[in-house]
């Protein structure tokens, strides 16, 4: 397993708005779940008081994280993908089928790209690298808490490029109702430009640049030039306020247009709509 660094700083950064409610009284309520002890501890130490999180519980593996989710009601689960006994794909299957409303989020390792499409398939609200800084840790957490799914840049090119690669994606993150139109699937598209260092898709301009370089094609029918140059940013792995700042917009701004692509190309979050915009030739 990787080895999670941790210094015990920067997990009481910017952004309180994130909170769950609008007043930002009610702590994050939040279970560990992971076989290494040590790995828990370090978890512990990175987001319990951050920001209103409370660590309430911990487990060893999906067995106890079921009865911990049961006798506690946390209202996330940070969860290793590989345990003893139960592994955390397991236990997440097993918190939907029983309509467990803990909001579930992965740590995952990148030798593991087929539990991290299995996972998407499940449930899961958001996806962490073992290495991940504390901050980062944090707002997935808030996010998870808020129903928001988050990917990390990194996840994020990596599930892009699984599916660019012939793997299926076929069960949104955050699960509509059955028979919902949203979010397919898997993609054939090749020479997409989907590269594996910090950049996918071809001709696209870094995080912080100060203008997006031109759409390698036109944006689709029925979709504008600044929505399709905010989805191609998306298929980056760019985080809005990266895109907010490539594109000369407001964070809101940013979040306007992904709800309207999230609309007109009927998916529902992040990974499905990167995976449309090179499906689409972006």
């Amino acid at each position: 397993m990787a080895a999670m660094v941790n210094n015990g700083a920067g997990a009481h950064g910017s952004d309180g708005d994130r909170m769950r409610d609008a007043g930002g009284t009610a702590p994050v309520r939040v279970l560990l779940v992971d076989d290494e002890a040590l790995m828990r501890s370090g978890l512990r130490l990175m987001i319990d008081g951050a920001r209103g999180i409370e660590v309430v519980g911990e487990a060893a593996d999906g067995h106890a994280a079921l009865e911990q989710v049961a006798a506690l009601g946390p209202d996330v689960a940070l969860m290793d993908i590989r345990m003893p006994r139960m592994t955390g794909l397991e236990a997440l299957a097993a918190l939907r089928e029983r309509g467990e409303q803990a909001r579930v989020v992965m740590l995952t390792a990148f030798d593991t790209d087929e539990f991290l499409l299995e996972a998407l398939r499940s449930g899961a609200e958001g996806f962490l690298l073992k290495d991940s800084p504390p901050e980062e840790v944090v707002e997935a957490v808030l996010a998870a808490a808020a129903q928001r799914p988050r990917f990390s840049p990194e996840v994020l090119r990596r599930l892009v490029r699984l599916a660019a690669d012939g793997g299926a994606i076929a069960t949104p993150v955050d699960g509509p109702a059955p028979g919902s139109s949203a979010g397919s699937a898997a993609t054939s598209t090749s020479g997409s430009g989907v590269g594996t260092g910090s950049t996918a898709g071809a001709g696209a301009s870094s995080a912080g640049s100060p203008s997006a370089e031109p759409s390698p094609s036109p944006a689709p029918e029925g979709i504008t030039e600044r929505e399709w140059d905010v989805a191609r940013l998306v298929a980056q792995g760019l985080a809005n306020p990266e895109i907010g700042a490539t594109l000369f917009m407001s964070v809101a701004t940013v979040k306007t247009h992904l709800g309207r692509l999230y609309q007109k190309l009927q998916v529902t979050n992040r990974v499905q709509l990167a995976i449309a915009v090179l499906e689409l030739g972006g």
